[in-house]
């Protein structure tokens, strides 16, 4: 087992942080965190957790917090054959995705890009079962990683209109993700878009 690691995001489509902490146990990883952030001048909090086995795939997760004035409370389940259940009620639209990407962190990229293990140039589908954002509702989202280096992944999400280059650390956790997050640094830091970190 490796010492557990935290990663702290902000936000750069809107005010907001997350904190993470991504610790690895006999069978395998789970990712524990906090979203804070306005959405359309309501204030959000989000509590996760995402509990994955040694291959990396995700086998159930929870969402607690609110939005605004309306409280959240998900329970996530993968129940095996590609079937996910979500407080208990099975979601046929979702039936098949190995990943889970909760629509307002970067977390749970950390489970692709290591499940995936591409080498340099190779390229791989991922369709992710996606917890959209603000809706809350789940849906089947397309999604490309191919590797360009030892830390960048040439990533598309084509049903969501987004493309860009995602910078990773040597982890596989989330350095910069263009227009969206970008990992803070100690102060005094030079971080990996060579500004200064904010803490």
């Amino acid at each position: 087992m490796n010492t557990p690691f935290a990663v702290l995001w902000r936000r750069l489509d809107a005010p907001g942080h997350d904190a993470c902490q991504f610790e690895q146990s006999k069978s395998g990883w789970s990712l524990r965190g906090s979203a804070v952030f306005l959405d359309e001048h309501k204030v959000c909090q989000l509590r996760y957790e995402v509990l994955a086995d040694a291959a990396f795939q995700t086998r159930e997760a929870a969402v607690v917090g609110w939005l605004g004035e309306v409280p959240v409370d998900l329970r996530i389940c993968a129940v095996g054959n590609g079937t996910w259940t979500v407080n208990g009620t099975e979601q046929p639209p979702i039936a098949g995705c190995i990943d889970l990407d909760l629509g307002f962190t970067p977390a749970a990229n950390f489970l692709p890009a290591r499940r995936l293990g591409l080498i340099i140039g190779e390229d791989a589908q991922a369709p992710a079962a996606y917890l959209a954002f603000p809706q809350l509702k789940f849906e089947v989202l397309p999604q490309r990683y191919k590797r360009l280096s030892d830390t960048e992944y040439d990533y598309e999400a084509p049903s969501v209109g987004y493309r860009g280059t995602l910078k990773l650390s040597p982890e596989g956790v989330i350095v910069f993700y263009p227009d969206l997050f970008l990992r803070e640094e100690s102060p005094g830091q030079v971080n990996d878009e060579g500004g200064r970190g904010q803490t």
